[in-house]
């Protein structure tokens, strides 16, 4: 692989803009290149092989002798400091500017050569990639330490917290530590060499470590491991726990009742020196570690490979030009802050021998895993079975189809009660296949265009689920449907199964019962994280505004939205072996006002979880488009309501109503879609009517992606229009066909969606997300 692919894969994705725009460089460089070649003398160009007249007429040249040849090269050390003096092709200087910091500036020595100007044009886009890169840097080093010092004071507070709840036998001599009655440490306590005092340096609270931890961890297993835990207990001296009269605690709401307990009184409570308070601020801690971990390892990625880049560059130059100014640079390269600074490395090395000492007891195995958790293995395993899995699922839909045809079921005089009862039982497998189908899709493409989706989720590392797994999922779940349908058409069409009527009858009912224990397994097994991640944020989403909205929750809600005819199918389940009499296949709940009550009901129960969504965002992060984003849907709600009522009741008043509202809500959805959550429709943006940055090469994407949007957007009209009365299609079938539709519908949306964010990233380099921390320190009291 070329450099310039190899340095673009192993960008950090958000930082992008931040890097060295190699190819811009080389590209000058061809340009260059180009000019050199048009250029050259005509014997140059005229000679056959490339320097072949150059060594002809070195071959007539007077041979001086092997030996005196070498000496003379040898004797010649002057001459050659004169020739290096001579030969100097560019100069790196820094030059200071008023009321900013120094950038560095390369003065070209050879401007007066022929082609010079392409050079000069060169090292002046040189100079301006590089000061880019160095002043980033610069504020991204100066952005950590802040943060260090801000987990050094957490640290203080945390190791404090922990002396007050676990009021621990340190077993030092006691003119040392003086346990009072209620156990707590005497004032006298004296500020340990892992607790810096509040004006000390970034991390210096962790700088336990570097006395006594490497030492540990180093010889746990030699002779004289005991005598070096006596030597550093010895020196061993505890928090002070003043700290915690200037601390309040700063856990985010666990569970809706502390939530409401928390909107009651305060969000920020006193410390009650609990076990489970302890226990919440050391898991806040150490996510806290992790996060701040991942963006040192960033950073240090970001700053080795632009110097590498910076070097290959130069190298490219001297081929291009035959001169020797890489030297130059490279020395100039090393001697920056860009070059030498270790400032991630130091702080990388201690967080991690502060994680290792304070959260795994030491345990540096066990601790790197959490720092560096490793991406799971593709196996073949996967691929092999996802392709069985899609090929018998292929020849079970054939089997159906001829099933049906060989039998002229479509004519049968059972098909409406079949279509009415079974049909809407076995569709709901259908609408999360296509979902997980799409979803599927939507990773292969979002890999693909280097979207960074498992960052944008907040899926914990090395846990998110590829393409090909949720290929295996959807194909897997695609054959258990369609075996238990084409099983329980079988039975209907052979008379010698009359007698299991109940068992025929209960075969959706199985199956939904399968899927839900393999979704609810508590096991390991069948990516148990990417499960329960699932099932957490669906319970925000149904207990919302009890928990703080995140991506992921408002994500899955709008993905809820358009499974509409899904939940009502889980309601139909109900109904029919509830309500009904299940083994004859009649049931008359469907006529009764509660089943009609709840059918609207279950239907509007995704819109209403965006709604309040929306309001608790709009009260917290003061965003006036979560505002306007409630109204959005609250009015589809209404359309919603209202085009149920018009199916049920009828009348022009209701068709009159269902088709305004229905109207409204597609206008302003479809806006909030393409402009919105898309970005797109931007007239004055380089790319006319889309935007200024695409990640997919070509724009005619967009545009088809923004007509399809429009146009399955106007499924929104189709009970109003009463399309649906097709005669050679059943209503269940056509309502069925609308529903997949919209899935499809979301599929689209979500790459676009994704990819605006992606983009809304990378213009702010966000690149890590911000992690609360457990406590508060009260800046008044500490002063």
């Amino acid at each position: 692989m070329k450099f310039g692919k190899e340095f673009t894969s192993q960008m950090v994705h958000e930082w992008q803009e931040a890097y060295m725009d190699y190819n811009y460089l080389k590209n000058l460089l061809k340009d260059l290149l180009d000019f050199k070649k048009k250029n050259a003398p005509l014997s140059e160009v005229a000679a056959t092989p490339e320097g072949s007249l150059k060594r002809r007429i070195s071959m007539y040249r007077a041979f001086s002798g092997l030996q005196s040849r070498y000496t003379s090269f040898k004797g010649s050390s002057g001459n050659n400091n004169n020739n290096n003096h001579e030969d100097e092709v560019i100069l790196v200087n820094t030059v200071q500017q008023e009321g900013s910091q120094g950038h560095h500036q390369t003065m070209f020595l050879m401007s007066s050569e022929e082609g010079g100007e392409y050079e000069m044009i060169f090292f002046k886009r040189l100079d301006d990639e590089f000061n880019k890169v160095i002043t980033f840097y610069k504020k991204k080093v100066e952005e950590v330490k802040d943060e260090a010092d801000e987990l050094s004071k957490q640290m203080d507070a945390l190791i404090a917290l922990r002396i007050m709840v676990d009021k621990p036998s340190i077993g030092m001599p006691s003119d040392q530590v003086m346990m009072d009655d209620d156990s707590t440490l005497s004032p006298g306590s004296v500020v340990p060499t892992h607790i810096r005092s509040p004006g000390g340096s970034h991390m210096e609270a962790i700088q336990e470590v570097e006395m006594t931890g490497e030492e540990i961890l180093e010889e746990e297993s030699t002779s004289g491991n005991r005598e070096k835990e006596k030597r550093n207990l010895m020196r061993f001296r505890p928090a002070p726990i003043e700290i915690l009269d200037n601390v309040k605690i700063n856990i985010d709401p666990a569970t809706p009742i502390s939530t409401l307990k928390n909107v009651i009184r305060t969000s920020k409570a006193n410390l009650k020196f609990s076990k489970d308070e302890l226990k919440k601020a050391e898991e806040q801690m150490k996510t806290a570690l992790v996060e701040f971990y991942k963006k040192l390892r960033l950073l240090k990625s970001y700053r080795l490979l632009n110097v590498l880049a910076f070097s290959k560059i130069m190298k490219k130059y001297d081929k291009t030009t035959s001169r020797k100014a890489s030297k130059s640079y490279s020395d100039m390269l090393d001697k920056s802050d860009l070059g030498n600074s270790d400032e991630a490395n130091k702080l990388i090395e201690r967080v991690e021998v502060t994680f290792v000492k304070h959260f795994v007891n030491g345990n540096r195995r066990k601790g790197m895993k959490h720092l560096r958790p490793q991406a799971k293995r593709e196996t073949h395993r996967v691929t092999f079975f996802m392709g069985l899995f899609s090929g018998c699922s292929i020849a079970l839909v054939a089997a159906i189809v001829v099933a049906i045809r060989a039998q002229h079921l479509l004519e049968h005089k059972d098909r409406d009660k079949y279509m009415n009862n079974i049909f809407p039982l076995y569709s709901l497998f259908g609408y999360i296949v296509l979902h997980m189908l799409m979803y599927g899709a939507n990773v292969y493409y979002w890999k693909r265009f280097r979207v960074n989706y498992p960052f944008i989720f907040g899926f914990k590392q090395g846990t998110e689920l590829g393409y090909k797994q949720v290929f295996l999922l959807a194909s897997g779940l695609s054959v258990l449907a369609l075996a238990a349908s084409l099983f329980h058409l079988d039975m209907d069409m052979d008379p010698k199964t009359g007698s299991y009527e109940t068992v025929k009858e209960l075969i959706p009912l199985v199956l939904l019962f399968v899927i839900l224990l393999i979704t609810f397994c508590p096991l390991n097994i069948l990516y148990r994280s990417s499960r329960f991640f699932f099932l957490r944020t669906s319970w925000h989403c149904l207990c919302a505004p009890l928990y703080k909205v995140t991506l992921p929750d408002f994500i899955l809600a709008d993905q809820l939205t358009s499974q509409v005819q899904a939940i009502r199918s889980l309601q139909f389940y109900v109904c029919y072996y509830v309500w009904g009499n299940f083994k004859t296949r009649s049931n008359t709940c469907q006529d009764s006002e509660v089943y009609k009550i709840l059918y609207i009901v279950v239907a509007i129960i995704p819109f209403w979880s965006r709604f309040i969504q929306c309001l608790r965002r709009l009260f917290e992060e003061k965003d006036s488009m979560q505002g306007l984003n409630s109204l959005k849907y609250f009015s589809t709600i209404v359309a919603l309501v209202t085009r149920t009522l018009y199916d049920q009741k009828r009348g022009t008043f209701w068709k009159v109503m269902a088709a305004s509202t229905s109207g409204i809500t597609t206008i302003a959805n479809t806006y909030w879609d393409l402009v919105i959550d898309w970005g797109l429709l931007q007239r004055n943006s380089k790319n006319p009517w889309l935007r200024d940055k695409l990640l997919v090469p070509h724009k005619i994407v967009y545009f088809v992606a923004i007509v399809l949007d429009i146009i399955l957007r106007l499924v929104w009209m189709q009970l109003v229009l009463d399309i649906k009365d097709l005669s050679f299609l059943h209503e269940k079938a056509f309502l069925a066909v609308v529903a997949c539709l919209e899935i499809l519908r979301r599929g689209i949306w979500n790459f676009f969606r994704l990819e605006n964010e992606h983009l809304n990233n990378v213009g702010k380099y966000r690149a890590s997300k911000s992690v609360p921390l457990p406590f508060n320190y009260d800046e008044d009291k500490s002063m």
